[in-house]
């Protein structure tokens, strides 16, 4: 009999239908939500946004994976623990990326935001239309999506700059590690896409300081995490018209706040964390085939 898994997510509507498919797709798994009977017994414990208290509530966790392509969402106590942290790999969720990115990338490029907004007022006018290879992107973040998307946009045509802490090295793409200043990069940037996961050192990088060395009438993309973004320097730079906007899919706060400014500042575009994912089979057949890798003594998938 498979080894049962725990559900850890304060989100209960996901966890239940996450539930759901890992009973359509593998029946012979128990799965058990925070809170019922018998959950204790569970030694991986499948992951999103989990509390804090996870292990004191359940010692007898050997195994900690997080149900998306990163594990930010898991507490320090949880990501220092010495278990093992799987994460999700998918192809699919790497293009979903790359398709959004691109949607934000043509909607600064050839202006469908101002053409839309000219259908508002019934106008008839054309803006100059810029080309891919006139389009510098730097790209924040070379994981495996963000050096997927970084590949996938020089094969498109634009020129494309991605930097990482460590350096990489993919066709078509000019990499940068960390030692590298970020300052010359920015200056000729038409579209900054951030990528990057949150840690300390990347806790707060969308800043004023940062988007004051962006070239006037740049682009910004984020589809890292909310904690990189600065709010407040973001609305100025947006409203100054330093920045010509930008195309924000994370927030600190999920769903964000109704009085948040970001919600009416003009050139700011807002997404409800859609830009990509995993789907539901995906994610459970992961999990269990991690699952059952565990139990015989094998070598876990997509550690981190």
């Amino acid at each position: 009999m498979p080894l049962p898994i725990l559900l850890a997510s304060n989100d209960s509507d996901f966890a239940q239908d996450v539930k759901a498919e890992f009973q359509a797709q593998h029946p012979d798994v128990d799965v058990y939500l925070l809170g019922e009977a018998s959950a204790e017994q569970a030694l991986l414990a499948a992951c999103w946004r989990p509390p804090a208290t996870l292990l004191k509530e359940y010692p007898n966790l050997k195994v900690l994976h997080a149900l998306s392509a990163g594990a930010d969402h898991l507490s320090k106590d949880l990501l220092t623990s010495g278990l093992p942290v799987c994460r999700i790999v998918d192809n699919e969720q790497k293009h979903g990326m790359l398709e959004y990115i691109l949607w934000g990338i043509l909607n600064h490029q050839r202006d469908f935001e101002l053409y839309r907004n000219q259908q508002a007022q019934q106008t008839w006018q054309t803006a100059k239309q810029r080309y891919t290879g006139e389009i510098q992107i730097t790209l924040l973040g070379l994981g495996e999506i963000g050096s997927y998307v970084a590949q996938q946009l020089a094969q498109f045509g634009y020129k494309v700059n991605g930097w990482n802490r460590s350096l990489k090295n993919i066709p078509g793409v000019s990499c940068f590690d960390s030692n590298t200043s970020l300052d010359p990069l920015l200056a000729e940037t038409d579209v900054l896409v951030n990528l990057l996961p949150l840690t300390q050192a990347t806790k707060g990088i969308l800043s004023k300081s940062l988007l004051d060395k962006l070239p006037p009438d740049s682009y910004l993309i984020n589809c890292g995490r909310g904690g990189h973004m600065i709010t407040d320097d973001l609305i100025d730079a947006v409203e100054s018209g330093h920045l010509k906007g930008a195309l924000l899919d994370v927030f600190d706060e999920e769903p964000l706040p109704n009085d948040n400014p970001l919600w009416s500042t003009k050139g700011i575009v807002i997404t409800p964390h859609i830009a990509s994912s995993s789907s539901y089979s995906t994610i459970v057949n992961q999990v269990v085939e991690n699952m059952a890798l565990f139990e015989s003594g094998k070598p876990l998938k997509n550690l981190i």
